[in-house]
């Protein structure tokens, strides 16, 4: 998805890590350059604010069930392991968590 005009911040970068910056969790440095492409790209901007449509909908409709304290921890540090490099989602994700 792109605009096919250049930007500072390319279209995949933003696309790539749209959900960091929908969670509140990257620095407020990146958070101002997706601020800055969103004013300029469109395209980008709609897919914001459809995936922005969407976190509020699930947070509405699932967002009051509890999760279980190890099923919490089990897939927090499975994101840990993914994040760190060790391992990739596709090397057994659903299995590890059971």
């Amino acid at each position: 998805m792109s605009c096919g005009e250049p930007h500072e911040t390319d279209c995949s970068e933003v696309l790539d890590h749209l959900y960091e910056f929908l969670d509140h969790e990257m620095p407020d440095s990146d958070c101002t350059k997706f601020e800055v492409h969103f004013e300029e790209c469109s395209p980008c901007l709609e897919k914001y604010g459809l995936e922005q449509a969407v976190k509020k909908l699930v947070k509405r409709c699932c967002g009051h069930d509890d999760v279980p304290a190890d099923l919490r921890a089990k897939v927090m540090g499975r994101i840990d392991l993914i994040r760190s490099g060790d391992v990739t989602p596709e090397d057994g994700f659903g299995n590890s968590l059971a």
